[in-house]
């Protein structure tokens, strides 16, 4: 590694996997993008054609190569853990897609290593934490221009979702933005949740529940419900609103040009979550860039992951049983608090 760059490898040359060799390319100046690996070997050899990296014939192979400083995990979800934990035990830094894992258990494992390297190694892809919007409500929490927050009121809408969509991937792939993003702004842990069964939308292109309502509790008593609809909507829209005892905060759309025409005012919204999180997504990685240079991550832990994860858990054995449940966590490790 560089004085002032970071050479990375990128494992998953999927949709996610060229957003990020794109942005750590041609956005990011303290990055480049040096090797990659795909098991679908005409993913991999498209972005090698395009960027002039080297392909390796597994994920291991990239992770142990010297030429490689930091790894991007952003393939199949099953595949996160055991990549992670390579990472870890080779005290590599490591950016990973959500989720960190499949069980609870895994990324307990995973801290348990971070935690003998002596510092933080890891940080997760929950990009809204650098979105100027939740960042702005963030300060006004933490500044207590609302006072004490209250409950908060949110929703995840989507277009459409890729073939072999699951009732599942609501919480562990969409919501569970939600599920990290609510954590961050209160400063609290959930307590109990739940999923409410609603009325099901016949825009549904596939057998999956949808529209689904979510529910938490946090430590505190305060209150947090958020619509996740995964297909069939209007625009990709996230809405958001933090109620305090003193005023209300809305999170606004990004800017966009208002237009007055024929008697009606109006402005688009966006079809995709690339274009409505594109400069959150550039903030995400110039921090991670930064905190590798200067050996201090900044952004979501292993912890965030692991809270996401035993949160998605109860959240499913909620939806099964019909009733609240609770979110049950180990004592948080001294490295992330």
């Amino acid at each position: 590694m560089g004085k002032n760059m970071v050479r990375v490898g990128v494992i998953g040359c999927g949709a996610m996997g060229k957003e990020h060799v794109e942005r750590l390319t041609n956005v990011i100046p303290q990055t480049k993008v040096v090797a990659v690996y795909d098991y679908i070997e005409e993913a991999a050899q498209e972005v090698v054609k395009k960027y002039d990296v080297t392909s390796f014939t597994s994920g291991k192979e990239l992770i142990d190569s010297n030429d490689v400083d930091a790894v991007v995990i952003a393939s199949a979800d099953e595949t996160h853990a055991d990549y992670v934990m390579e990472c870890l035990k080779q005290n590599k830094y490591v950016f990973c897609e959500k989720p960190l894992a499949l069980t609870a258990k895994k990324c307990e494992e995973m801290m348990e290593i971070e935690a003998s390297q002596g510092h933080r190694l890891l940080q997760m892809g929950f990009n809204r934490r650098f979105d100027k919007g939740y960042v702005e409500m963030k300060n006004a929490i933490d500044n207590g221009e609302i006072g004490e927050p209250l409950m908060i009121h949110s929703a995840h809408r989507n277009i459409s979702q890729a073939p072999g969509f699951k009732t599942d991937y609501a919480i562990t792939r969409v919501a569970i933005h939600e599920i990290d993003i609510s954590r961050w702004l209160l400063g609290d842990e959930y307590d109990e949740v739940q999923v409410l069964k609603v009325k099901q939308s016949k825009r549904t292109d596939g057998d999956w529940l949808n529209p689904q309502l979510i529910m938490f509790k946090t430590n505190s008593g305060q209150r947090i419900d958020v619509e996740v609809q995964t297909d069939g909507a209007y625009a990709y829209d996230i809405r958001w609103q933090v109620i305090g005892e003193d005023g209300a905060l809305d999170l606004p759309d990004p800017a966009v040009v208002t237009k007055r025409k024929n008697q009606q005012v109006s402005y688009g919204l966006s079809d995709h979550w690339a274009n409505r999180f594109s400069d959150s997504y550039d903030e995400e990685f110039i921090e991670w860039a930064r905190g590798i240079l200067n050996n201090q991550l900044v952004g979501a832990s292993t912890w965030d992951g692991y809270a996401s994860c035993v949160t998605s858990d109860a959240l499913i054995k909620s939806r099964d049983s019909g009733k609240p449940e609770k979110v049950t966590m180990i004592e948080q490790p001294e490295i992330y608090q």
